[in-house]
């Protein structure tokens, strides 16, 4: 079994928990550093360009653990459900570009003026459905990634893991899951949807939970400065077979996004080895 704490091959370093660098510095900073992957958001990789980030990655000998993000299928109306359906295809299209190993999916929670999540999770399977043909045909996995139930009104109503397995299962070959530990650590079903996963497991995103937290979106933790027992998730991921990268996402308004980033990456590696 590999060891995904210990090899900066292994590390992948999301543009969020550097988020006061371009996506150019990011990609430098991570090869200085000796960081083996990088997983951009979309407002970084438009500010950069599609093409000269897929040239810098590729110049840089970098993996792209994902592409940050699809998804938000749910609409008011047909009309804008149609609308999320064009430009995810235009995401798969950049992850495409950039070699990800995976679109990641952040799905979208209840539409303006509804108060029914059944029929946002409705939504969102049909928008999956509907986008899954031009995946397939480019050969990207759609990565679902749940959050966690404060985000089910306006982010995401797949908030477990089981959740995404269900789906996973009714859609077949071509979509999978992403293990964010921030959202999924506390559900007591994690370990055995984990293991349901399987090869389906296509990311594994990891931070901490603050005890007290400032912000439950802009507060997260470095490894190691909060509650999650993460090398016991790590090692269900590990289970699975899964070969990718350990990929740092850290949201941090008030303590990391103003620290140097050099001073981030290099406690993100010390963390990734003594930590995760």
């Amino acid at each position: 079994m590999r060891d995904l704490s210990k090899d900066k091959a292994l590390l992948s370093i999301n543009t969020a928990t550097v988020k006061q660098w371009s996506l150019e510095q990011v990609i430098e900073g991570c090869a200085r550093h000796g960081i083996g992957g990088i997983a951009p958001w979309r407002d970084k990789l438009h500010e950069c360009g599609v093409e000269k980030a897929a040239k810098l990655i590729k110049q840089h000998g970098l993996q792209v653990s994902g592409l940050c993000r699809g998804g938000m299928f749910t609409a008011a109306d047909a009309a804008g459900r149609q609308k999320a359906i064009e430009e995810n295809r235009r995401c798969v299209d950049e992850a495409v570009a950039l070699g990800a190993k995976c679109l990641v999916l952040v799905v979208g929670g209840i539409p303006a003026g509804s108060k029914d999540i059944v029929d946002a999770r409705q939504q969102v399977r049909d928008g999956i459905a509907a986008l899954l043909p031009y995946a397939r045909a480019n050969n990207m996995p759609l990565a679902i990634e749940p959050l966690h139930p404060m985000y089910a009104a306006d982010r995401a109503c797949v908030n477990t893991l089981r959740q995404a397995n269900d789906i996973c299962d009714a859609l077949g070959d071509g979509v999978g899951v992403a293990v964010d530990i921030y959202h999924l650590w506390w559900d007591p079903e994690l370990e055995a949807q984990i293991r349901r996963a399987g090869r389906r497991v296509l990311a594994f995103h990891v931070c901490d939970w603050l005890v007290p937290t400032a912000d439950l979106l802009l507060d997260r933790g470095m490894m190691g400065d909060g509650v999650i027992d993460i090398p016991r998730i790590r090692g269900w991921v590990e289970a699975t077979g899964f070969t990718g990268q350990c990929e740092v996402e850290i949201f941090s308004a008030n303590n990391w996004w103003k620290k140097d980033g050099d001073e981030v990456l290099r406690t993100c590696i010390a963390r990734h080895q003594s930590v995760v």
